[in-house]
């Protein structure tokens, strides 16, 4: 039976065999763009041509944050050592704003092709399989994860842990990971409190939650905004726009628009402006 096999039946075959093999997937790269998305299934990098940022300058009430951050990001940009940081702290405040704010800032020096590359809190698991892509590359990265923080039953901060610091390949030379959380340790008080309550030795349990946080070489913190910073936003955007108002009714206004919302804020003194702006006819570009 063997000898009965033509050449034509093993072509047939042997392309039935290639249909069959997964399909050989490039090294995602890091051309073509400033910023991008990480994406798997398949593993990619998908390019951001427009990127959604605030001017560096509107950031109002975190002066000495930004300049920390700014200072840290410049050192990396430059080709010298710098930490993670981790911005934690009051919703709306700015804390994803700063990190897009400053690496459009820093980008665009053409001499600092600095990327910005952001990953979903739930694919953190795939971290060293796009940090395998980054080093193939001599371009510096900020690798960004908004909103990160880890609930009970989830083990996936161990994995990060390992990349931050402390594993066999460590993190590359040309990577530096930022993230923003409302929680300080990244961990709700509850399972860390649990943690504590039901360990055989508490403090190594819990040194062991709060130990992913002590990775970030950078802790800042953000805090409920004043009203004189709240209305120093509102003025910085009118300002900005351009946008033709009394200001004395303008900051009547946003003390009624905050008193609605329950809340002072960046996100809030920005959803004001948007108001504003649509009632007066004037384009946010």
């Amino acid at each position: 039976m063997i000898k009965n096999i033509t050449d034509d039946s093993l072509k047939r075959i042997a392309d039935a065999l290639d249909r069959l093999a997964p399909p050989e997937n490039d090294l995602p790269c890091l051309s073509g763009a400033d910023a991008f998305v990480w994406a798997i299934n398949p593993d990619r990098l998908v390019p951001i041509t427009t990127v959604n940022y605030i001017d560096l300058k509107l950031l109002k009430g975190i002066d000495h944050i930004r300049d920390i951050l700014e200072r840290n990001t410049q050192q990396f940009a430059d080709g010298f050592p710098a930490n993670n940081a981790l911005l934690w702290g009051s919703r709306g405040m700015g804390k994803s704003s700063l990190v897009k704010a400053i690496h459009a800032n820093i980008r665009s020096k053409k001499d600092k092709p600095l990327a910005l590359v952001e990953i979903y809190r739930e694919d953190i698991p795939t971290l060293p399989r796009l940090l395998d892509c980054i080093r193939a590359t001599e371009r510096r990265v900020i690798l960004y994860c908004d909103d990160l923080s880890f609930d009970n039953d989830d083990s996936s901060y161990k994995s990060l842990k390992a990349v931050l610091e402390g594993g066999l390949e460590g993190r590359p030379d040309n990577v530096i990971f930022y993230a923003t959380s409302n929680r300080r340790h990244l961990m709700p008080r509850e399972m860390i409190e649990n943690e504590q309550s039901t360990a055989i030795n508490p403090a190594e349990s819990v040194d062991e939650k709060v130990s992913l946080s002590d990775r970030f070489g950078l802790w800042l913190g953000f805090h409920s905004c004043s009203q004189d910073e709240y209305l120093s936003m509102i003025t910085g955007y009118i300002n900005h726009y351009k946008i033709k108002i009394d200001p004395e009714t303008t900051s009547a206004e946003a003390l009624t628009w905050s008193r609605t919302r329950g809340s002072r804020s960046g996100r809030v003194a920005w959803q004001f402006i948007q108001d504003l702006a649509g009632r007066h006819k004037v384009k946010l570009t």
